[in-house]
């Protein structure tokens, strides 16, 4: 099981969503599937909602301020399950600091390279976020 947070503003446009791209060099040049929320495991000790948090620092470098309210959870088409957070907040998008990760590249190389978890974000118009209307909705009801 995951948590992730959807971190969502107002704007004259009407809500923003900030979204995340995958890092890596499989997503290095994918946009379709590539974007999604700040979300990780969940560990033993922790709750879903102080997973959520940590991940969303670790992934981006930010830790945003206000009320978590909770949309629920999804289902991911490889069938894991996250439970998924809101937070109202700003952000500059460009400030993006991931955590890395580690992986043999190129494949059966024996050389192993470190990546960014995540390699970029941005904010998107609700409709923009077609693969997360129906979390997105719950926020748009506010």
């Amino acid at each position: 099981m995951s948590a992730g947070l959807l971190l969502y503003r107002h704007s004259v446009d009407g809500i923003e969503v900030l979204l995340v791209h995958l890092g890596g060099p499989f997503w290095r040049n994918k946009e379709i599937g590539s974007w999604s929320i700040p979300k990780g495991l969940i560990t033993e000790r922790e709750t879903p909602l102080a997973a959520e948090k940590r991940e969303f620092a670790e992934e981006t470098g930010h830790r945003p301020r206000g009320k978590a309210r909770s949309l629920g959870e999804a289902k991911q088409p490889g069938g894991k399950i996250v439970y998924v957070w809101a937070i109202e907040g700003d952000w500059d998008a460009d400030t993006l600091k991931s955590n890395m990760f580690e992986m043999e590249w190129p494949p059966k190389s024996g050389k192993r390279q470190k990546f960014p978890e995540l390699d970029r974000a941005g904010w998107f118009k609700i409709n923009e976020a077609v693969f997360l209307d129906h979390l997105l909705r719950v926020v748009a009801q506010e």
